[in-house]
């Protein structure tokens, strides 16, 4: 495609029969004047590939779209006989179809060229494509040895294409990956492309095959779609294009750079372009890094100080850093160095390994060369921070990429330490207390002297009222009757809380002595002052004295640093969050009842003073932690976050059991989803064909029209199945209401929850209850049709345990039950009388439930349910009156007004 200018304008020249028509290429203004004109069979390859060039012409930009889409068309096999029975144009296009033109036609207008014009240009280009490759696809097949269709006997081989019908014609294309001996020895491998028909994938032959005599089972028009699809497939990895220029493309050879390419780029590409890679059995290699972290042997001539961190984890301390790929879990099956070695120092992909053949990524032979390298040089340990942070995660981020990491001896009893703090028997209470402790004071203030007892940090973020500062003042006495304090400690609050601080010192520890270093008189103890000189006590100060101070408040050696009210420097940018940074102590406590008030950097903020190094750079945090967690996209990310923060922060509520005998919390979400293309056929189709009636109706028949047009929208958000009646259909991959509802119960099951699921509708329970059972996930249904025996014995089958999830209708299932097993409650579809849907939800979410309960509500994007929904949240008391009536209220809206509500807004432009 080099040799064709792209950078010029682009003209298409029509032609009869549109197969002859012709485009033609012009260099840029400015340039040698070149000019290429090509009949459409040539065109097409150019136009098809010309996708990928950021600089070309608009015009050409506008052919290029107009060719892929009439390559969609012909793939799909929407391609009809032209007015003169001689040619194949492209159509009958459907409603989103014309959607697509208009709209790739509005987006490629240039210099006199406007949108009229423009798709005009795009319907005839549609037509020249279509019958040029239908026409192709007529006169490719071999023909038996000894002669041929006479010329002119096109209309014969188009009878007899149609003729096969019967036979799939759509396809899909897969690559599989073949190994001979010869081949690997050189280090290459074979590719072979087959097509699988795109109704059953089951059904299946090689592409090749398509161009021979026939017998493949599949229709001859198959082969277009095969041409198309291989023409997507090298759009997504270029070195296919090697097969698009073979008579037939039935095989081709990877050589290592190929390989390479494949397994680094390619894999991921053809993925998101549809395109399966099948390998042997064996070939490519399950290899993934593994990493042993233990303490190294100290540094000749390190003398440990007092500083912040003690014991294994000081600052000058190093952790050996033992990375090697593994093909499991067990020791032995991680590499030996001299597998190491030989994977680092191989040139192609295709090694041998443990006497068999083996494909590895390129990416970890680098990984190996690097850490083999490192190893050689001495730098392979890691700090002591990220040591103790792929001991609670079990990974470690290098170079970009996460390691599995197994800890060794003494990561896993500092570990075992750290991790149960919160649970470990609650220490007596210092003998200078003058107050009785609470249980959960107690196991507070053993918490934090459990990691205050190895140099580490930590937040307490108890709701405000439930005893942090007698919590603090019991760890100050705990730490120098059992001598491991060295140095008084620094309390720094906002200023309208250094009388009370100063109160609760004096009360509950009347011995300590205690200090305000504020005001325009402020002292701080001098080196040898004794107790009376505060030398061994507290000192008062606030967070702008500390921010003007801290070069002198730096200067003592403080045992602990404490930040009240800590949400005041979540900003860790801010002159009072770097002022207090600088002042060095044994450890750092940090106590806020609101740890996180707009998002994750602020929890970023507290904890990495308090426990500096562990959750990495501020950039480094938003990349690795909060951008995957915060957009919700990986999961099993944020339980791993758990893992690594839950240790350093403790957090109760005074709802929490054993807090106070209150109710417990009730956290409400709405998870949004995507209609899948099916659902938005359904739904456009339903809302078009459903106003124009409407339009036309009468007054009371239009209620009942309202009505009905409502009710399907909602069962077409639910479900296809659901709208179709299809009691016994498909279930998975058309809906991503009940793909959200899988990921849900995952994670509740996880977590050997409970959850509640309504529906008001009962044959999408059935629906629901059938694909539980597939899963093999135990379930109750209870709708108005069970009898009220039965109904007791299943609410008392759920509180016992009997199943984890219980589907109800909302009608029969919204009142009267207690069902307090359940800390999940999940609203499929929303009953837009808010109060019935809490109702519902006050099963699970009242007295005699212990633990928090979470509601979920099922919203589908773009909906009249989203819509609703955001009426709900912006104005819940308008919508609780005009509301209140449900659906039988939307029937009196204008069409005006009927229209905009259930019309479906477009999230995203279509496809062009």
């Amino acid at each position: 495609m080099s040799f064709v200018p792209l950078q010029g304008r682009a003209e298409y020249v029509p032609a009869v029969p549109p197969r002859e028509s012709q485009v033609v290429f012009s260099s840029r203004p400015g340039q040698a004047t070149r000019v290429i004109r090509m009949p459409m069979r040539g065109a097409i390859p150019v136009l098809s590939r010309a996708m990928r060039e950021e600089s070309a012409h608009p015009s050409v930009g506008l052919l290029s779209g107009a060719t892929m889409l009439a390559m969609r068309l012909v793939a799909a096999g929407r391609v009809s006989r032209g007015d003169d029975g001689a040619s194949w144009r492209a159509g009958p296009l459907l409603p989103e179809d014309d959607d697509r033109v208009r709209a790739l036609a509005a987006s490629r207008t240039y210099d006199d060229l406007d949108a009229g014009r423009a798709e005009q240009l795009v319907r005839s280009m549609l037509d020249a494509v279509a019958d040029t490759m239908t026409r192709t696809a007529a006169v490719l097949p071999s023909r038996p040895a000894g002669g041929g269709a006479p010329a002119g006997r096109w209309r014969d081989r188009l009878a007899d294409q149609v003729a096969d019908d019967e036979l799939p014609s759509e396809v899909t294309l897969a690559l599989r990956i073949e190994a001979p001996e010869e081949r690997l020895a050189a280090g290459e491998l074979v590719v072979v492309p087959q097509v699988h028909d795109r109704d059953d994938p089951t059904h299946f032959a090689d592409a090749g095959e398509l161009w021979g005599v026939g017998g493949t089972g599949f229709s001859r028009l198959a082969r277009v779609s095969a041409g198309v699809a291989l023409r997507a497939a090298a759009a997504a990895w270029p070195p296919l294009d090697r097969l698009l220029q073979q008579p037939v493309p039935d095989r081709m050879v990877l050589d290592g750079d190929d390989l390479a390419d494949l397994l680094e780029h390619g894999l991921a590409a053809l993925a998101a372009a549809g395109v399966d890679v099948f390998w042997p059995r064996g070939l490519r290699a399950e290899l993934s890094g593994v990493a042993t972290v233990d303490a190294a042997a100290p540094r000749p001539g390190h003398h440990q100080g007092d500083e912040l961190m003690t014991g294994l984890l000081t600052p000058q301390a190093l952790f050996s850093f033992d990375w090697r790929l593994a093909f499991g879990e067990e020791p032995d099956d991680r590499l030996t160095d001299e597998e190491m070695s030989a994977l680092a120092a191989a040139a192609t992909p295709v090694i041998r390994l443990r006497d068999q053949w083996m494909v590895v990524d390129p990416v970890l032979a680098r990984r190996a060369r690097r850490h083999l390298r490192a190893r050689a040089e001495g730098r392979a340990t890691v700090k002591p921070m990220a040591a103790l942070q792929s001991a609670l995660t079990g990974a470690l981020e290098v170079d970009g990429e996460r390691v599995v990491v197994h800890p060794g001896a003494s990561l896993l009893r500092l570990r075992a330490r750290i991790t149960d703090a919160a649970g470990v028997a609650p220490l007596p209470e210092p003998a200078g207390l003058a107050a009785s402790l609470r249980r959960y004071q107690r196991q507070g203030f053993t918490w934090l002297a459990e990691l205050t007892g190895v140099g580490l940090g930590a937040c307490l973020a108890d709701d405000m009222g439930l005893g942090k500062t007698v919590m603090l003042i019991a760890l100050h006495l705990h730490r120098r009757e059992r001598g491991l304090a060295a140095g008084p400690t620094l309390v720094v609050c906002p200023a309208s809380l250094l009388g009370n601080w100063e109160t609760e010192i004096r009360r509950f520890a009347p011995s300590v002595p205690v200090r305000r270093f504020h005001g325009a008189a402020r002292e701080l103890p001098g080196p040898g002052e004794g107790a009376q000189g505060v030398g061994d006590g507290f000192v008062l100060t606030t967070y702008g004295t500390m921010r003007r101070d801290h070069d002198r408040l730096g200067t003592i050696g403080w045992d602990l640093v404490v930040a009240d009210e800590a949400q005041h420097v979540k900003n860790a940018l801010s002159s009072t969050a770097r002022a207090l940074r600088t002042i060095a102590s044994r450890c750092r406590v940090a106590l806020t009842g609101t740890p996180v008030e707009n998002d994750l950097t602020e929890l970023w903020a507290i904890l990495d003073w308090a426990t500096p190094g562990l959750l990495g750079s501020r950039a480094a945090f938003r990349r690795a932690w909060a951008a995957p967690i915060e957009s919700g996209a990986d999961t099993g990310r944020a339980r791993e976050f758990a893992q690594l923060v839950e240790p350093f922060l403790l957090r109760r509520r005074k709802s929490d059991p054993g807090i106070a005998p209150e109710l417990p919390p009730k956290t409400e979400t709405d998870q949004v989803v995507s209609l899948t293309r099916e659902q938005v056929v359904l739904y456009e189709a339903l809302v078009r064909e459903s106003m124009a009636r409407i339009a036309q109706a009468d007054p009371e028949a239009r209620r009942g029209l309202v009505l009905a047009l409502l009710t399907g929208l909602k069962q077409i958000c639910n479900h296809p199945a659901h709208y179709l009646r299809q009691a016994n259909g498909r279930l998975p991959g058309r809906s991503q209401k009940l793909d959200a509802l899988d990921e849900l119960l995952g994670t509740i099951l996880a977590e050997d929850g409970a959850v509640l699921v309504f529906t008001q509708y009962v044959a999408m329970a059935r629906l629901l209850e059938r694909h539980l059972l597939a899963a093999g996930i135990p379930s109750l249904f209870l709708h108005g049709g069970t009898p009220a025996r039965e109904r007791e014995s299943m609410v008392a089958a759920f509180q016992s345990g009997a199943a984890p999830v219980f589907l109800l209708s909302l009608k029969a299932g919204g009142t009267g039950l207690n069902l307090t097993r359940a800390d999940h409650v999940v609203h499929v579809d929303r009953w837009w009388n808010p109060a019935v849907e809490d109702q519902a939800t006050d099963r699970a979410h009242r007295l005699g439930q212990t633990r928090p309960v979470q509601v979920h509500r099922l919203v589908t994007e773009g909906t009249i349910e989203q819509k609703i929904g955001e009426l709900l949240l912006r104005k819940r008391g308008l919508a609780d009156a005009v509301l209140g009536r449900g659906e039988t209220a939307l029937t009196e809206l204008s069409d005006d007004e009927l229209r905009d509500l259930v019309t479906l807004r477009r999230v995203r432009p279509p496809d062009a």
